[in-house]
């Protein structure tokens, strides 16, 4: 992952150059710390495709990214840490979804950089952090989010595929004590720049994320475990 040097540099929160992300300055972070409330309250990242927890394949496609993997879980930690990486829970009791998932990551994660995904969308691109951190160092900004064409050749924001710098932190932080639990609202006052992604580059199921039995099984259907492996 390289950048040209001549890029307008990242401002943080007071005005300072941070580091341009890199693979060795970007951590990865698992959201899995959600309700499943669609899926019956069933814990949607250990559900199994071909044989393995859709938390499984997402760590295998992520590890690769970036330099180091956490996973955010709310309950069932015993299960998460079988897969040997970090466990981290939002330390609240009132689910408050995955806005509250990236304070967490912001607090507990030591790399500048912070790439968030989803537990139940095992197909996302493999360049996805590479992609994100060009966005964002050609921008100029601190945070960049994947959208997906619409069929109107619009862009829908992918809010839980998010690389923000740690500096964000303090406005996170405010913006859930307010009571804002909307990813995309608070990404774009801080300058959220979106990144394009789809066919023909991309899997036409990169952003495919399974909230009920029924997208479970197409899933598992539509996706051979091929589709799974890092190329």
């Amino acid at each position: 992952m390289r950048h040209d040097t001549t890029s307008t540099p990242v401002p943080d929160t007071e005005g300072a150059a941070i580091q341009a992300p890199t693979r060795e300055t970007i951590g990865g972070w698992i959201l899995a710390g959600g309700r499943g409330a669609r899926m019956g309250g069933k814990d949607k990242g250990l559900l199994l495709l071909h044989g393995q927890a859709l938390v499984h394949w997402v760590l295998r496609r992520l590890r690769p990214q970036v330099a180091s993997v956490a996973i955010n879980a709310n309950r069932n930690e015993s299960a998460y840490a079988q897969l040997g990486v970090p466990i981290h829970g939002d330390g609240r009791d009132d689910f408050q979804g995955p806005l509250a998932g990236f304070a967490t990551a912001l607090a507990h994660l030591s790399t500048p950089w912070v790439l968030t995904v989803p537990c139940d969308t095992p197909l996302f691109p493999a360049d996805l952090a590479a992609r994100l951190a060009h966005a964002a160092w050609q921008a100029g900004t601190p945070i960049a989010m994947a959208a997906a064409p619409r069929p109107d050749g619009s862009l829908q924001p992918q809010p839980v595929f998010c690389l923000m710098h740690r500096s964000l932190a303090t406005s996170l932080n405010e913006s859930l004590a307010s009571g804002e639990r909307r990813i995309h609202h608070w990404a774009m006052a801080q300058g959220c720049t979106l990144v394009p992604f789809g066919p023909p580059q991309d899997d036409p199921m990169a952003f495919y994320n399974v909230n009920t039995p029924a997208e479970l099984a197409q899933l598992q259907a539509q996706a051979p475990e091929t589709r799974q492996t890092m190329t």
